[in-house]
């Protein structure tokens, strides 16, 4: 799936999030929407969310 694909399915989404929940739903999607980016970066070790627990201690 290209870049730009998903980014029109996330702008759909969001739609539908905005235009059902109002803006409490919009919040939950967006907050909802980064964790599981997050979560899939850990997954495909782009990110290592264990470095932000460690802190400068390291």
């Amino acid at each position: 799936m290209s870049t730009s694909t998903l980014g029109l399915l996330v702008g759909l989404l969001l739609t539908i999030a905005i235009t059902t929940g109002g803006l409490l739903g919009l919040l939950l999607a967006v907050v909802l929407g980064g964790g599981g980016f997050l979560l899939g970066a850990q997954t495909d070790g782009d990110i290592d969310l264990g470095a932000l627990r460690r802190g400068s201690r390291g």
